[in-house]
């Protein structure tokens, strides 16, 4: 299992931790491996504020914690001093923070703080310290000799494969076409109006991944979409995949705060209901089959930003628990020129997976490039690059639309701040009065993906379990519960 730690002075990664007993006893120690020094202000938590601490008793998997999850904590700068983890990948992975708070009399500017060989921490002139890092093998890395006395060719060109990659373009996406349920993504599109799309958002799309051999690319109901010429894969590629077209029933938007001083433009916050929404997907057989997120708008060719690339393959990997084929699809929302808005939906190489998983991708200045991290090295056209465009990674995925024959989308939508419309049991009541009118049945009201992650907090789960079921077959919905809901949301009639 591996988690990654977000401090005041940088990314963490702790490795090698056992998914069902790691505690955060064991992620401190694995930090303190390459920093024994290290004091903390506030102790890991679930959310970026730092205002929810991690269980010190419980396990990570019973917090939620799954392999890739962030958490967070605050630390004091000058006790960070890394020093070299004992295997190159796993110094390779921990990104040190090397700038130090001066002390008395000392200066920042040609004095650094680092560790000897006794564990403690001293002052040194900076161009020592440069010189000790020349050594290294990499940046970050021990030097050749201090990891092992004796090295043949073959050894050193296999350690420095590790931390190369030689670009190459992905030609087609693994998947070949994703539709979207119209009701979803027009609300969706319709909240981002309000704000003239200036706020950034981003949302879970639940439907299922299907395999079609007939795919077509083209369709007369297409939403508009723009063909992107820096695109990535082999032809062949597809093919290996057991799915490779999607088909999206829903969008649920997680917890989040909108921060326009972020690469992102939001943070997600740590969402008390992640389980019970993918325990309701379940249940109605859906799976999470993408992301979408929204943007201003952009100059012509600026696609993702490099946050938003990165973000993507993480994504991407959770969905391959690794870096294998999966047709999980990021979708995007935008204002287009001639005023009307604009969706497309693509997937990131697995090339980018990859090396977003090794961390060797990083958020740069320019938001249309990914920086290489300086332990790597990018290989472009037989030069070494310091940046990759974020087009390089993208490849174009079709988009077609239907209406879900399974779920509406009328119940306003969970974890806004703004909006006209919030989840209440008066909303609850508006909704369910509609049954019987138009054709629609009581259990017609109820499929309603947003209004069903409402009532889980008002229903014992065996009981929401069993109306979920109901919604997904079309059973009707036994008097019992109809008594029960209708009480809830205060119809006539209820007793």
């Amino acid at each position: 299992m591996l988690l990654r730690v977000r401090s005041n002075v940088g990314l963490w990664r702790v490795d090698a931790l056992d998914d069902g007993t790691a505690t955060v006893e064991d992620v401190l120690n694995g930090i303190a491996v390459s920093r024994p020094h290290v004091e903390y202000e506030v102790g890991l938590c679930s959310d970026p504020a730092c205002q929810q601490p991690l269980s010190t008793t419980q396990t990570l998997a019973k917090q939620g914690l799954r392999h890739g999850s962030m958490v967070y904590c605050k630390v004091k700068p000058e006790t960070c001093v890394s020093i070299a983890a004992p295997s190159p990948t796993a110094a390779a992975a921990a990104p040190s923070s090397n700038e130090a708070t001066p002390t008395a009399g000392s200066s920042s500017s040609n004095m650094r703080r680092v560790i000897d060989k006794q564990g403690r921490i001293q002052l040194v002139p900076s161009d020592q310290v440069s010189q000790q890092e020349d050594r290294g093998f990499r940046k970050g890395m021990l030097p050749l000799r201090d990891m092992k006395m004796q090295w043949t060719l073959n050894d050193f060109m296999a350690l420095d494969s590790q931390f190369t990659f030689k670009m190459q373009r992905q030609e087609a996406a693994i998947c070949k076409q994703v539709s979207l349920d119209v009701p979803s993504i027009t609300e969706f599109q319709s909240y981002l109006q309000k704000f003239q799309f200036q706020q950034k958002r981003f949302g879970f799309l639940y439907g299922t991944f299907l395999k079609d051999d007939s795919v077509e690319t083209k369709d007369d109901s297409a939403m508009e979409t723009t063909t992107n010429t820096n695109t990535i894969h082999d032809q062949d590629a597809a093919s290996k995949s057991p799915f490779n077209k999607v088909r999206v029933e829903a969008i649920y938007e997680p917890p989040q705060q909108v921060d326009s001083e972020t690469a992102e433009g939001f943070v997600p916050l740590d969402d008390p209901k992640e389980e019970v929404v993918d325990r309701i997907a379940e249940l109605l057989g859906l799976t999470k089959v993408g992301w979408i997120c929204s943007h201003e708008p952009r100059e012509e060719g600026f696609v993702l930003s490099s946050a938003e690339v990165i973000m993507a393959a993480e994504y991407q990997l959770e969905a391959a628990e690794g870096i294998n084929e999966t047709p999980f699809v990021t979708v995007t929302v935008y204002p287009a020129k001639n005023g009307t808005v604009s969706v497309e939906a693509f997937q990131v190489s697995q090339q980018c997976m990859a090396m977003v998983a090794e961390e060797a991708l990083e958020i740069g200045p320019d938001p249309k490039f990914c920086n290489v991290n300086e332990t790597f090295t990018a290989i472009q056209e037989g030069k070494e690059s310091k940046t990759v465009e974020n087009n390089f990674f993208l490849t174009v995925v079709p988009i077609v639309q239907h209406t879900s024959e399974t779920l509406i989308s009328e119940f306003p939508k969970l974890n806004r701040s703004v909006d006209d419309r919030f989840p209440s049991h008066d909303e609850m009541k508006r909704q369910l009065q509609k049954s019987g009118t138009n054709g629609w049945t009581f259990g017609d009201r109820l499929a309603d993906f947003n209004l069903l992650v409402y009532l889980s907090d008002f229903l014992e789960a065996n009981d929401l379990d069993k109306i979920c079921e109901a919604v997904k077959t079309r059973q009707e919905i036994g008097d019992g519960y109809k008594l029960i809901l209708k009480s809830m949301a205060g119809m006539e009639g209820s007793y």
